[in-house]
C-alpha cells in the first residue's frame, strides 16, 4: 500500500469519525530537512567548526577562488 492510498483510508475513516484530517504525506518534509540543517549548524558552532553549509563552501571555492 502506497502512502497516497493510507493517507486516503485514514482521511476516510476520520470523516467517518468526526475527527480531522490527518496531513498528507510529504507535508511537512521541507520543515524537517531545515530542523535537520539547523541542529548540525547548531552542533558545528557548540564544537568550533565553521557552520556554514559543506556544498555552498566548495561552490564558493570552486567558483570565486578558481578551485584553489
Amino acid at each position: 500500500m502506497t502512502a497516497i492510498e493510507q493517507y486516503l483510508i485514514d482521511t476516510y475513516r476520520a470523516a467517518q469519525h468526526g475527527t480531522p484530517a490527518p496531513p498528507p504525506p510529504g507535508r511537512d518534509d521541507v520543515a524537517v530537512v531545515r530542523s535537520a540543517r539547523s541542529y548540525e549548524q547548531c552542533h558545528a558552532v557548540l564544537d568550533g567548526r565553521p557552520a556554514n553549509h559543506p556544498w555552498r563552501a566548495a561552490l564558493h571555492r570552486l567558483l570565486i577562488r578558481g578551485g584553489a
